[in-house]
């Protein structure tokens, strides 16, 4: 054990506890993060394809579907719009260009008000200007569309009224009912509430969000690198502490040689000639 005692330097002991604790993060933060990140982006594509091939339903049989993971599935909804329910949302980009997503209610027959993304229309003239927004169909409506979950609310992205509109920065409901004043009901997504997002061609849709890529990108890649990683930190600790121990077996081994001795030592050359011969 004595030949251990020099990892209790200073520096040793400084680089095994960096080394410990970096190999941890990458087996309880770093690699299940990416894992997990991984996880949810395959369930993602998953639901889409599904949605996909699955014939739309009414959205009144959602409503009543309270902790189901319902986003991205096909639905068809009958109402009418509400009048003067339009909101756009900041920040959206489209075609590289700044837009807004333009945001209405939809009251369905049996009395309940949904959030309605009718898509994203381009600022004026490429600039952040909104256009004039055309109102959106009056009379009776069916749509098609798909469940989205709301976004959230963006910590200190106040609503505001800017060139005439209400405007938001994230699609939420809860949000979007306060600014309107208007009870609207949450589309259950098993997490946050839900919206109805329009589809190409529907009554008052703009350019409708495209929907995400369906591959599971690099978060099962990035994982196992965390893992790969997390083994070979101790590993080169150990290689270290293994060359330290090699270098000073060489330092022993040369300090036990005798050295060239001097004409004056007991061990010079005629000294050792006289023991030989007995002198």
């Amino acid at each position: 054990m004595r030949k251990l005692t020099f990892l209790l330097r200073p520096s040793w002991a400084i680089l095994a506890v960096i080394v410990v604790a970096f190999a941890y993060l990458c087996f309880t933060v770093l690699a299940p993060w990416q894992l997990g990140k991984n996880t949810a982006t395959e369930h993602r594509n998953q639901l889409i394809a599904d949605s996909v091939r699955a014939d739309p339903v009414d959205v009144t049989t959602l409503l009543k579907q309270e902790g189901e993971h319902t986003e991205w599935r096909r639905v068809t909804a009958e109402g009418s719009f509400v009048h003067d329910s339009t909101v756009l949302v900041r920040l959206r980009h489209l075609d590289g260009a700044p837009a807004y997503a333009v945001l209405a209610t939809f009251k369905l027959t049996d009395g309940y008000i949904l959030l309605v993304d009718r898509g994203m229309i381009a600022g004026l003239d490429g600039s952040s200007t909104p256009p004039p927004i055309p109102a959106a169909p009056t009379g009776p409506q069916r749509l098609e569309g798909r469940v989205r979950m709301s976004e959230g609310v963006t910590p200190g992205k106040d609503p505001l009224t800017e060139s005439g509109f209400r405007q938001v920065y994230s699609i939420d409901t809860t949000q979007e009912s306060m600014v309107l004043g208007q009870p609207i009901t949450s589309i259950p997504t098993g997490e946050r509430g839900g919206y109805l997002q329009l589809s190409t061609g529907q009554p008052g849709a703009f350019t409708p969000t495209p929907l995400p890529q369906l591959d599971a990108g690099p978060y099962l890649s990035y994982g196992l690198q965390w893992l790969a990683f997390g083994i070979m930190a101790p590993l080169g600790l150990g290689y270290f502490v293994y060359a330290e121990l090699r270098e000073r077996r060489k330092e022993r081994a040369s300090s036990a040689v005798t050295p060239e001795s001097t004409p004056d030592s007991p061990t010079a050359p005629e000294a050792r000639i006289a023991d030989r011969y007995g002198r």
